[in-house]
């Protein structure tokens, strides 16, 4: 028996007679040879060339590049749809680029025209490059596989030895042998044909899909998304409506019918931190507990939110994203009505949650003088205070140890009720007046749970109560291509490692009588790349099909068997499955590619 054989030698002008079998080992379009002599192409045939262009492989792989590189101004530039505010405060501060920026879309890349049309030309292009693949890949599933070429010796990887053992029982093993080993085989003439590999391209074309699928869903939620951002006190509550929500933003088709249906209440927040050690201040335990409802009437329901444990109802995922403080402050007038009673929730400026805001006095406040005037303080909170001697207001640690507020007092006109939007965390001083101590300055206190600043000329007084609150910071989250998405990205990758590492192989055995009477079998094996697996299987196949059908002695050149009647190498063995080149010009090799060209 000859030895497993591997040629690299090119194709040269006789190899024709490979024909089908080495043809459709890929579903890849072939392109057209150029003719000399081009006709006029004309309006039709312009357009056909053009869309031969746009389904093609390399078009694809460009416009997904101009993709990518046509998001980066997105991520680079403010843009209207994530935060109005910083666009608006680009405009105040680049008078020049902005009406330029403007022109271009760049404030809104994403909805623009030019991201749009490589969008879909993308779109397209996968489209046009997959459909016929796949009606040409479920062709070849339905399809046998071709029969043997004349001269199997031509292959990549060959081998051939003589046998006792007749044609059709040599035939009928290795049909038996190549079903077992998962070949799609039959019997074609004297030979039996046999492929393995279909996932390979069933894979490729996954993976496209996978890609179309993507596309899709990130269309469908940038268009219908919504996120939303909203500061809920321990105790309080919130509803799933625009007005609830402390900043919206949302997608272009996105309508508030498309908010999901839902409320919740914040009955406690639970943060503790590593008391020691390098990670002091680090929070060990971050959560919420929340009693919720979905719809109207729907039933009342307990959840613990955790970071990055959401709360999902129905498309709607409730994100704990931040914490802090709320004081509890009670403001009296000069009478000693209360004016004015609530935990007023402060933003944190630090780890150790050192907190500022404001306490707004709007309605109800009347001076010493029976006029109608509004109140406002700037608080400043934290949570375990350093003492006098630390010469400075800032947090040692992020739990209640020592908690202190710092308030400077205000009166005048807030300007509430100028339309204006303004934030419940800044006060507006232009038509403030600063309430004066005893030395003509600003009026400013520091207050322990329980202690009292009195305003001066009987105007009131404010009380820092023993109740401090805490406040948690949740974000409403609705994408609705997020699942689509996740499974596009899964099959992409399932798809992309078998078109990577699944190797589509044909084998073909024949067995025929020779002249002298003796069975002579010849298998060979073609893949569609040059890959060292393929005259590995061919051997370890032909060490299988040898063990059924033994090998005889060469004969002699004058016809007689040699005289020590050694037997043939088996293929199986180590030393047989050595890969050698051979020279023979009569035995020249086909390169798989070269092959899959016939």
């Amino acid at each position: 028996m000859s030895d497993t054989t591997t040629d690299t030698s090119t194709q040269t002008g006789d190899d024709q007679e490979l024909g089908a079998a080495g043809s459709q080992l890929s579903t890849a379009p072939v392109e057209d040879s150029p003719s000399p002599d081009l006709p006029s192409l004309g309006v039709i045939g312009w357009a056909r060339w053009f869309w031969r262009q746009l389904t093609s492989m390399r078009v694809a792989l460009l416009l997904l590049l101009l993709l990518s590189l046509a998001a980066i101004p997105g991520s680079l530039i403010p843009q209207t749809g994530i935060n109005e505010a910083q666009v608006a405060d680009f405009r105040e501060r680049h008078d020049v680029l902005a009406p330029v920026y403007d022109k271009l879309g760049l404030f809104n890349v994403y909805s623009s025209v030019w991201f749009s049309a490589i969008y879909i030309l993308l779109f397209v292009s996968l489209i046009g490059c997959i459909v016929p693949r796949t009606w040409q890949f479920v062709g070849q599933l339905r399809s046998r596989p071709p029969g043997a070429p004349r001269r199997l010796t031509r292959l990549p990887a060959h081998t051939t030895w003589r046998t006792s053992a007749d044609p059709e029982e040599v035939r009928e093993a290795a049909l038996a042998m190549l079903r077992k080993r998962r070949f799609r085989a039959h019997a074609v003439g004297d030979a039996v044909a046999a492929e393995k590999g279909y996932l390979r391209e069933l894979g490729n074309l996954a993976f496209h899909l996978a890609l179309i699928v993507m596309l899709i869903a990130f269309a469908w939620g940038q268009l219908f998304k919504s996120e939303g951002n909203k500061i809920v006190v321990e105790g309080d509550g919130f509803s799933n409506t625009l007005t609830q929500y402390d900043d919206f933003k949302s997608g272009n088709l996105f309508t508030n019918d498309d908010l999901e249906p839902f409320s919740f209440d914040v009955k406690e927040f639970t943060g503790t931190y590593e008391r020691t050690g390098p990670n002091r201040g680090t929070p060990r335990t971050y959560e919420t507990e929340v009693t919720y409802t979905e719809g109207a009437d729907g039933e009342e329901k307990n959840a613990l939110i955790k970071v990055n444990k959401p709360l999902e109802i129905g498309d709607a995922k409730v994100y704990l994203v931040s914490h802090g403080y709320a004081p509890v402050v009670t403001v009296r007038d000069g009478k000693g009505e209360i004016v004015y009673q609530d935990a007023v929730p402060l933003l944190p400026l630090d780890n150790n949650v050192t907190s500022n805001g404001v306490v707004k006095v709007l309605d109800g406040y009347r001076n010493p003088q029976g006029k109608k005037e509004q109140l406002g303080f700037q608080a400043f909170f934290v949570p375990t205070f350093g003492g006098s001697a630390s010469g400075t207001m800032l947090s040692q640690f992020p739990a209640l140890d020592y908690p202190v507020l710092a308030l400077n007092a205000y009166h005048g006109d807030l300007k509430a009720d100028s339309g204006i939007p303004q934030s419940v965390y800044q006060m507006d001083k232009t038509k403030m007046k600063e309430f004066k101590d005893a030395d003509g300055e600003l009026l400013k206190k520091l207050l322990t749970p329980g202690e009292t600043m009195t305003l001066p000329g009987g105007a009131g007084s404010i009380t820092f109560e023993k109740d401090i609150k805490e406040w948690a910071g949740f974000q409403v989250v609705q994408e609705p291509g997020g699942g689509w998405a996740l499974g596009g990205a899964l099959a992409a990758i399932g798809g992309l490692a078998a078109s990577l590492f699944v190797q589509r192989r044909r084998v073909w055995v024949r067995a025929v009588r020779g002249d002298d009477g003796v069975t002579v079998v010849e298998m060979a094996g073609l893949g569609r790349s040059e890959s060292a697996k393929v005259p590995e299987e061919l051997g370890d196949l032909a060490g299988t099909l040898y063990e059924r059908a033994p090998g005889v002695p060469d004969p002699e050149p004058d016809g007689t068997p040699e005289p020590d009647g050694t037997p043939p190498e088996d293929p199986g063995a180590p030393g047989a499955s050595g890969t050698t080149t051979s020279t023979d010009t009569d035995s020249q090799a086909v390169p798989a590619e070269g092959a899959e060209q016939q």
